[in-house]
């Protein structure tokens, strides 16, 4: 008879020892009246497993609701920003907000802030006022 055979047994059922006594200390605590224990560990073991599923999916949720892709006013840099808050660019520098989901520059209050159009020139002849 090979003597290996005995080790090889007792390789495979190791971990089995440990979950049958889990198993009849449940079986007991449920036979004894403290079941709700038992159901306890093994709702606040399910959560445990599901609480970072949940985490992330929220997260994601979030963050499609309050992150913000736009370009800067100023310096047309595109960059990400959280909305409801107040950033600066990371090009240029600017300070600016978001409004209506886009980046806004943030101007002190009673600063009128304007935008310059190019005029071009024309002469006008004397000959036509004549």
């Amino acid at each position: 008879m090979n003597a290996n055979t005995s080790k090889l047994l007792q390789l495979t059922l190791s971990g089995l020892g440990n979950w049958l006594i889990l198993i009849a200390i449940a079986l007991l605590l449920g036979a004894a009246g403290l079941g709700w224990i038992v159901k306890s560990i093994v709702i606040f073991l399910g959560l445990l497993l599901i609480a970072p599923f949940i985490a992330l999916f929220g997260l994601r949720w979030w963050l499609s609701r309050n992150l913000i892709q736009d370009s800067c006013p100023v310096c047309s840099y595109e960059f990400a920003g959280l909305a409801q808050s107040q950033m600066q660019c990371p090009n240029c520098g600017e300070p600016l907000q978001i409004q209506d989901g886009k980046f806004a520059r943030l101007t002190p209050p009673g600063t009128i802030d304007v935008d310059a159009i190019d005029v071009s020139v024309r002469q006008i002849s004397d000959e036509s006022s004549r």
